[in-house]
């Protein structure tokens, strides 16, 4: 064939293959647009028609108390994303106002988190807002086709371990990050190795009292979250009238734990400030009144110097993509964890999420995504459906239009306490306990995982596990387990080869060399008969067919017999479709001496002495 009939020929399968990605972009769209597809993706009108007042009562409860948590988390998490403290409330209404109509997940509650705004510092630090903004406009745009094209199975590649190591190792960083508030030390840092050489080199300002504050906070917050284990939402018949208040009231305690040490450290503040003392660090001014309603910025200026849209991006870089997919998997994995056994469909998380990003990005948020911590208030208070999310988003406009001047009094260390102490539920070190205990060599993703996001950065750190944790499966692939035994069947030697998994083309050339490996030692009887059990391979490629040929020329040569045992059809298919000779090979007898009584009879006479 000519070089110009090679090229048409490329030319044409390259067409073919576009139309095919063409059409199924087209068959996604047109599927998800459909009128029958958008009564299902809009789940408020699946469970409003029988909306009743006692489930609206119960609503209103949890959505309080869940924006009793919001307010003081916002504030502090725009702080670790390095934005103006007002960018955390600014990102807390929104996502629950339209989680409400497409949210499949009742517990569910979107807004900032500390990973995605740790994740977003780095982009935005010396940039300024308009960049966080426009992040969070891209990342709903991507998550968004992620849902239309359903392309939530990427997810999948990332592991427990890996996605263990990275909830871990960013925790670690946020919580070391926040030391400098918390004791007061001159100098900022925000990488896990910087914190502490920061901490060395200006260890000499460490102040006294906003130690202080913010150890007691933390203190204070892990005991009134200890207090749950003597609370109940509701009444039990067993207890007395008084001890159900008592238990009430430590339950509302603990789910306000929160707002009760930040509305205490603005006091404390206050009466010190009016008496003339400033023993703390404060807040300071956060930006009063609702943010404007405007299109996310597509350009900025920052410094005298004007960044187009396109060098936006190129600044934005990788972040676009990894956050993107970051938000998606914490939103569906906390979906999962609060669906008490029903299936979660990823797909509608994806469009919620994604949408909530979107309009998010009109009024000023940055990016956002599911709140373990929010989600679990939620549930504990009794949420019953996603309605709850128009009390706690009221609640956060409420704080913007009327509270942001009370805001200046809150003192630094005991936000960062805040951080502090929900950061130490993200350390999941029992997952470490559990590999150990089930298999050790997925400790390797983890580890790898934790040390490079804690070395190196969260976006590198966490590509990089799952690229390693990608490598070992394929070195597992390619180096599946072969079992080998040399068996005395009715006075007749055999050689029993196993695969004990599915044979793939990386893993060819290791099953010919374990077999031949075998039959090339000098103890090996020369005359014994090679039985390969195919009972446990469930699939394999042309390339190990190839090369079982190949290894069936070889016994041939020396003379021995060699036979196929117990094999799929779907096996068989492919191994006859390389060499169509060897269907006399294949035996389905029961047991292995049934198999050599089949080889002592005739029936293997019809076999080509070519083979």
């Amino acid at each position: 064939m000519s070089h110009e009939s090679n090229e048409n020929l490329l030319e044409t399968q390259s067409a073919g293959e576009m139309h095919n990605v063409i059409q199924w972009m087209k068959k996604s769209a047109s599927d998800f647009f459909s009128l029958k597809t958008l009564k299902k993706r809009v789940p408020i009108t699946q469970w409003l028609p029988n909306y009743k007042l006692d489930l609206f009562i119960q609503d209103i409860i949890a959505g309080i108390s869940v924006g009793l948590t919001a307010i003081p988390q916002g504030i502090a998490y725009a702080g670790v994303a390095g934005l103006p403290l007002e960018y955390g409330l600014y990102s807390g209404f929104m996502g629950c106002f339209v989680y409400l109509f497409l949210g499949s997940c009742k517990d569910l509650t979107i807004g900032p988190t500390a990973i995605i705004a740790l994740m977003t510092q780095k982009y935005v630090k010396g940039l300024g807002a308009d960049f966080a903004v426009l992040l969070t406009f891209l990342c709903g745009v991507i998550v968004f086709l992620f849902g239309v094209f359903n392309l939530g199975f990427l997810i999948e590649f990332i592991s427990m371990p890996v996605t263990t190591g990275f909830t871990t190792a960013a925790a670690i960083t946020i919580g070391c990050t926040q030391l400098h508030s918390l004791l007061g030390f001159q100098g900022r840092s925000d990488t896990f190795l910087d914190v502490w050489i920061n901490l060395v080199e200006y260890a000499n300002t460490i102040r006294l009292w906003d130690s202080v504050l913010g150890i007691v906070t933390i203190i204070i917050l892990l005991l009134l979250r200890k207090l749950k284990d003597w609370s109940s939402r509701t009444s039990r018949p067993e207890f007395s009238t008084c001890k159900n208040l008592i238990y009430k009231f430590n339950w509302f305690i603990s789910l306000a734990r929160n707002a009760i040490v930040v509305i205490l450290g603005c006091l404390l503040a206050w009466i010190l400030k009016n008496n003339g003392y400033e023993p703390f660090h404060l807040t300071g001014d956060i930006g009063k009144g609702l943010p404007t309603f405007q299109p996310p910025p597509f350009s900025t200026t920052v410094n005298g110097t004007t960044f187009s849209f396109g060098e936006m991006v190129q600044e934005l870089n990788s972040s676009i993509l990894t956050i993107a997919l970051i938000s998606i998997l914490e939103a569906v994995a906390i979906a999962k964890a609060f669906a008490n056994g029903k299936m979660v469909d990823a797909t509608q998380e994806m469009l919620a999420l994604g949408a909530c990003n979107i309009i998010g990005s009109f009024f000023r948020s940055m990016p956002t995504t599911g709140s373990f911590t929010r989600t679990a208030v939620n549930n504990n208070s009794g949420v019953q459906t996603t309605a709850g999310g128009i009390f706690t988003g009221a609640l956060v406009l409420m704080a913007l239009g009327f509270l942001t001047s009370t805001f200046y009094y809150i003192p630094k260390p005991v936000l960062a306490g805040l951080i502090i102490s929900a950061m130490i539920f993200m350390v999941e070190y029992e997952v470490v306990i559990l590999l150990w205990k089930t298999r050790k060599v997925e400790l390797l993703p983890f580890f790898v995982t934790l040390i490079c996001c804690l070395f190196i950065g969260l976006e590198v750190g966490i590509v990089i596990g799952i690229v390693f944790n990608i490598l070992m499966i394929l070195a597992t692939t390619a180096r599946p387990k072969i079992d080998i035994d040399t068996l005395k069947v009715r006075n007749q030697d055999v050689i029993m080869v196993t695969p004990t998994s599915n044979l793939v083309y990386c893993s060819a050339d290791h099953f010919s060399r374990s077999v031949m490996s075998v039959l090339f030692s000098e103890e090996q009887n020369c005359n014994a008969i090679v039985v390969i059990d195919g009972s446990k391979i469930k699939r394999i490629d042309v390339t190990v067919a190839k090369n079982l040929k190949v290894l069936i020329d070889i016994v041939k040569v020396r003379n021995q017999k060699i036979f196929l045992w117990l094999f799929s059809p779907s096996t068989k298919s492919v191994c006859l479709g390389v060499y169509p000779k060897i269907s006399p090979l294949f035996v389905d007898c029961q047991t292995l001496e049934e198999v050599i009584k089949y080889l002592d009879s005739e029936a293997l006479v019809a076999i080509d002495t070519n083979l």
